[in-house]
């Protein structure tokens, strides 16, 4: 490792958020406005994916009033607090630059079908012996004979 590396892996954020092609994710930045500080959430899907170590940057496009708006984020930045998965998108592509010339429901990408897992017991299946107590007598009726 150079120095060079030594110097990056102490700028890398320890808990980095999973952020996926074609998903549509929800980025909370950390905006400075002269001495406030607040948080926007930018809402849009990733359209790509780019560079390495504290470089990686991923893209993530939206519309806004009609006008198609992309911002670039850096994953690794402090100012991005927290990027929150809403969907998954189904693609077979790395980069989604198609989306841009794309308008209304073409520029839609399908959403991926999650499948969850069941779990399955292994080994033979346990039985419990249960004993079951007999019925209760049922009070006979005193008729006359």
């Amino acid at each position: 490792m150079n120095r060079l590396e030594q110097i990056e892996q102490g700028y890398l954020k320890k808990d980095v958020p999973k952020v996926i092609i074609g998903s549509t994710v929800r980025v909370h930045v950390r905006i400075k406005e002269g001495e406030k500080e607040r948080i926007q959430i930018y809402e849009g899907v990733v359209i790509r994916k780019k560079g390495g170590s504290n470089r990686e940057t991923f893209t993530v496009r939206k519309v806004s009033y009609g006008i198609g708006v992309e911002r670039i984020f850096p994953l690794h930045s402090p100012f991005v607090t927290q990027v929150e998965t809403i969907r998954e998108g189904k693609v077979r592509r790395a980069k989604l630059y198609y989306i841009r010339t794309r308008t209304g429901k073409a520029a839609r990408i399908p959403e991926k079908e999650r499948v969850y897992a069941t779990k399955k017991k292994k080994g033979p299946a346990t039985t419990q012996s249960v004993q079951l107590a007999p019925p209760a007598a049922a009070p006979e009726a005193d008729t006359p004979s």
